[in-house]
């Protein structure tokens, strides 16, 4: 069994992160399989609608996010100084909280589903199906958020296998129900909405069973007490994941905006399956910095600077290369996968592989534009790891998504991304230089 403590060569490496790489992208094609049953099963307007919501569901989910990094990176320094007991405490009293905070974020999304979706800029027709998938989703908020978390905590608890069985139980469960309900029952958005919910509900509850019971693991659950410094630490230290998430979301809503304005409903639904793809490629890079995070905090709370040189370089090296290669195929793929999505539509299908086209340069930067947040997320400086997610998610995007469409016309939203990404590359290059003598991580 491959343990954190281990010396990582790129064979071991690999094997260690790749279950979290296969969990992130399974969670991510949760989101596609909707999109492809409502779209080719329910239809372009539900379809736009759904792209519509899915934003603010995923800021709710987001709050998962944070604990399970932060928490993670916490955990993990604490495993490295040889406290396990003190680290089953915190992890208790971390999944305590996310459960009572998840409910509040539960009846909160369901009660102003409507507020939102007339916020987002929604038309007749795509209110009332925005309001019924989102209330449906949002009902689940609790379990998505521990999904995410647990994905986090089983690469710490050296069990990142367990957390990729998990999320393919829950994935398939999710895919067959989509099929059932929407295809079988005729239950449109009801039953892409409910297929969901139920696939997080399986990805939450499996290992909150794991972890209550008896097992081989680092980690378990434990008598606990509430303690407010461990939370606020997990929560400062993920911040930066949460308000990457909030930032996306908000960022997407811009994006929507803007081509409601430029070209209407088509627009919104290309953008869509563009977010779909995207999730799926960015989160092999997502996964990475997950899977690897465990092993950085895990060697800084050791103090083994020579290990923390070698995760760091093999990580640049391996996200740099994966970043050309994705962005390659990438443009191979454009046009079977708009076909998959909105092959029905020859105007929306043309407009989608164009877009995806120009869209998908952003992923040779992407992966190391990621890292870098996710790095100093394990390394317990949240700060660092704010800044580059508030450059990248927040000022990059909102910046490039008004300035290039009146640089370069209607074609400016699909290089916006682009842009950003080399932005934040050139900026987390920057920090990397600044602390390596801090952390000696070069």
């Amino acid at each position: 069994m491959i343990q954190i403590s281990d010396h990582f060569n790129f064979k071991k490496l690999f094997k260690f992160v790749l279950p979290s790489i296969f969990m992130m992208v399974i969670t991510s094609i949760y989101g596609v399989i909707d999109g492809f049953f409502v779209s080719n099963f329910v239809g372009k307007t539900p379809f736009a609608a759904v792209n519509l919501i899915m934003p603010f569901i995923m800021i709710l989910g987001g709050m998962g996010f944070m604990i399970g990094t932060g928490g993670t990176a916490l955990v993990s320094r604490i495993i490295g100084e040889n406290d396990l007991e003190k680290a089953n405490r915190y992890f208790t009293l971390l999944i305590l909280f996310a459960v009572i905070l998840g409910v509040i974020l539960m009846v909160v999304g369901v009660l102003i589903m409507r507020q939102i979706a007339c916020l987002l800029g929604a038309s007749q027709e795509m209110i009332e199906p925005c309001v019924l998938y989102g209330r449906i989703v949002a009902g689940f908020t609790p379990f998505l958020m521990l999904q995410y978390i647990f994905q986090s905590f089983l690469a710490a608890a050296e069990k990142p296998k367990l957390g990729l069985v998990v999320t393919l139980i829950a994935g398939c469960s999710n895919a067959a129900l989509d099929a059932l309900f929407i295809v079988g029952f005729q239950w449109g958005l009801v039953g892409a909405a409910v297929a969901t919910g139920i696939g997080q509900f399986l990805g939450a509850i499996i290992p909150m069973v794991y972890f209550a019971s008896k097992n081989k693991s680092l980690l378990r659950f434990t008598k606990t007490k509430f303690e407010i410094k461990p939370i606020v630490v997990a929560c400062g230290n993920g911040s930066s994941e949460l308000f990457t998430n909030i930032a996306s979301s908000f960022v997407s809503m811009l994006y929507n905006f803007q081509l409601m304005k430029f070209y209407g409903e088509n627009g919104v639904s290309a953008y869509g399956v563009i977010m779909y793809v995207q999730l799926i490629f960015l989160a092999l890079m997502i996964g990475y910095t997950i899977g690897s995070a465990p092993i950085v905090s895990y060697n800084f709370g050791a103090q083994n600077a020579d290990e923390l040189k070698n995760i760091f370089k093999k990580s640049l090296s391996i996200l740099a290369i994966g970043g050309i290669v994705l962005s390659a195929l990438a443009q191979v793929l454009a046009i079977p996968l708009a076909k998959l999505f909105v092959g029905y539509d020859i105007e929306l299908y043309q407009l989608t592989v164009h877009a995806f086209r120009l869209f998908s340069f952003a992923f040779m930067f992407s992966g190391v534009a990621i890292y870098s947040s996710g790095f100093f997320t394990a390394l317990n400086n949240g700060l660092i790891s704010a800044i580059l997610s508030i450059m990248r998610s927040l000022v990059f995007q909102v910046t490039f998504v008004f300035l290039l469409p009146v640089l370069f016309g209607v074609n400016g939203i699909w290089w916006a991304m682009f842009a950003t990404e080399v932005g934040a590359t050139v900026v987390a290059t920057i920090f990397f230089i600044t602390y390596r003598k801090k952390y000696n991580y070069l």
